[in-house]
């Protein structure tokens, strides 16, 4: 059986606000990264990105992913839009969980297998782990805790999403106030630099990389 592949995220923001942070909306309130459907819910629906559609979900697959609203499509890729703040498509999605283990689990549930691990240091200067994903054009990314917590809180929770602009410059310059500044990546030879999000009335931290090597 093929591997899941991500069809559509559903992502709890309002069109227009979407719009204003330099990304294509369709009447249908979609906005079509790569090959990607990303479905504006509007924010009463949670928060940032609150479930996904995958093609090739295996038959017994449960409805969610340790909480995160998992659903079965066959639609096939869209066609990509062109976005004045440069993005041409998704590079990863970040999830949160307190049970690292617990959420690889739920994802092979669902068809996925695990990549790779790896240990690191999280924004707080806090130890994590990482495990990660690839699930048709982008990866997901799972981040718990190292050790994990003695309580964990149930499920995962959204943390954002990072996506491909080819040219950083052109889209600083397109965006303006609206980008911080252009600096390196964790990913090694990649920059990076994040949509001001609550400035723009978002909820979902966004962040512009440029393209893998």
């Amino acid at each position: 059986m093929d591997a899941p592949e991500v069809s559509a995220l559903d992502v709890a923001e309002a069109p227009e606000a979407w719009a204003t942070a330099g990304f294509a909306v369709d009447d249908d309130a979609t906005c079509r990264l790569g090959g990607v459907r990303v479905r504006l819910v509007g924010p009463d629906a949670g928060e940032a990105v609150v479930g996904w559609a995958l093609r090739h979900l295996p038959d017994d697959a449960p409805a969610d992913l340790d909480g995160f609203a998992t659903r079965a499509t066959s639609d096939p890729p869209c066609a990509p839009a062109t976005h004045s703040n440069g993005v041409t498509h998704i590079d990863h999605l970040v999830l949160l969980t307190d049970d690292l283990e617990r959420t690889v689990a739920a994802a092979a549930a669902v068809g996925l297998d695990e990549r790779r691990r790896r240990d690191h240091v999280g924004p707080g200067g806090d130890p994590v782990v990482q495990a990660f994903f690839v699930v048709g054009e982008l990866v997901l990314e799972v981040v718990g805790p190292s050790p994990a917590p003695p309580t964990a809180r149930p499920g995962v929770r959204s943390f954002g999403l990072a996506l491909v602009a080819p040219d950083l410059t052109a889209s600083a310059d397109a965006l303006g106030e609206r980008l911080s500044p252009v600096r390196d990546a964790v990913q090694a030879g990649r920059s990076i630099a994040s949509i001001r999000h609550r400035d723009l009335g978002l909820r979902t931290p966004l962040a512009l990389m440029s393209p893998r090597a």
